[in-house]
Order: C-alpha cells, then sequence, then structure tokens
C-alpha cells in the first residue's frame, strides 16, 4: 500500500527525487512533554551546540524534585523561588533567566498551556499566544509544534537548514527567501512538517558533524 504522506510529498518530482534517496521520513513528532518544559529546554539551548545545551538543562532539571537530567525541569513556583545564583550555576546566562522566569510566571498566569490546553489550540493561535514571551519566537514555538505537540503541517520558513534543503533539492544558486519558500511548500500541505525534515535532511548530506537531535 502506498504511503499517503510519500505520495503526497513526491507530487513534485525533484522532492520525490530526495524522498528515494533518503528513504522514509523518520520525523519524531510528539516528545510527550508539557509546553512549558519544551519552552525551558529551547531556552536553555539557545546559541549553543546540542551537547552543551542538555548539560544545561540537565542541570536546571537536577534541581526539581525528580532530580533527573532528562527532566522534568523545576514547576513553574519553583523556578520562580530560586535565586539568581542557583540559576547560573546550571549555566543559565541573565538573559536566560529572564526569559525562563517569563515563561514560569506565563504558566502560572495561563497564558502558556497545558499539553491538554494547546491540543484544543491551532498553530497559528498558539505561535501567537507564545511569541509574546522574552526569549521565544516563532522559530522556537514552531519547534515546538513540530516535535513537541507532533503538529503534521508546520514549515519554519525562517530555519536555515530548510532553506538550504530547498536550495539543494531543487537545484537553486541562492536559498530561498522566507516568503518564497512559504508560497513554494504551500502546495505539500498538510504534511509540510515532513516536508520540512526533508529538508534538514538534504541540508545535512555529505556533512561530518552529527546530526541534529532536535531535527532527528
Amino acid at each position: 500500500m502506498t504511503d499517503p504522506l510519500i505520495s503526497s510529498l513526491s507530487i513534485d518530482p525533484d522532492v520525490a527525487v530526495a524522498i528515494r534517496r533518503i528513504g522514509p521520513c523518520r520525523l519524531r513528532g510528539d516528545d510527550g512533554q508539557d509546553p512549558y518544559d519544551a519552552l525551558l529546554r529551547a531556552i536553555a539551548g539557545q546559541q549553543l551546540h546540542g551537547a552543551a545545551a542538555r548539560r544545561i538543562f540537565g542541570r536546571l532539571c537536577l534541581l526539581a524534585p525528580a532530580a533527573s537530567e532528562t527532566g522534568p525541569p523545576p514547576a513553574p513556583e519553583v523556578l520562580l523561588a530560586f535565586p539568581e545564583d542557583i540559576l547560573r550555576a546550571c549555566g543559565l546566562s541573565a538573559s536566560k533567566q529572564i526569559a525562563m522566569r517569563g515563561v514560569a510566571q506565563a504558566r502560572l498566569e495561563g497564558l502558556v498551556p497545558t499539553r491538554l490546553e494547546a491540543e484544543t489550540l491551532g498553530d497559528e493561535e498558539l505561535i501567537q499566544r507564545l511569541v509574546t514571551l522574552r526569549g521565544v519566537g516563532r522559530w522556537t514555538v514552531e519547534m515546538l509544534l513540530m516535535f513537541t505537540l507532533g503538529r503534521p503541517d508546520v514549515m519554519p520558513v525562517d530555519d536555515f537548514g530548510v532553506r538550504e534543503g530547498w536550495r539543494r533539492i531543487k537545484k537553486m544558486e541562492t536559498a530561498p527567501k522566507p516568503k518564497n519558500l512559504k508560497n513554494e511548500t504551500l502546495c505539500f500541505s498538510p504534511h509540510r512538517s515532513a516536508l520540512a525534515w526533508y529538508c534538514w535532511r538534504v541540508a545535512e548530506e555529505g556533512k561530518k558533524a552529527a546530526p541534529n537531535t532536535l531535527t532527528g
């Protein structure tokens, strides 16, 4: 039986070539995290390589009652009670501390939804709601949508890897501008998360660096 996702993406012959070369989509959506946890993890990892980001987030998680490097992180009220030096010892800069405290306060006030609440909100509704928080941009929320909530139709057009992958797939001289990439990929809805995954894979082809753990 033909995979409907692969059939949908293969309407474009260039994408079909990439799919045959790379194989089945292994996008790991729905990681089971709460949006609050996912946002803290994203803030901890900003401007850092994967290993360093995991170490810092792991230290933060060790401050929680569960005391596990893999999470969950401290609850909002617990995080807000920590003095600056405790969070600094985890490796968190002053700006990241402010951003995390903002997320914690927003969770207590209901702006950051629970997992169940997030399931009732649309993609764009969640994006517009969460980008009001300090340290949380559209890309961060798009990653939450894809990898925490398992949303199938997200196209992170500002992501360098996605744009580079699309450039290679389409054999373009330069990467497309975000607006152009959005327009060029609308026809792949409702499977644009998978298309983004293939763009990441194509962008990484030939590189010696370890695969990005976030993008699978």
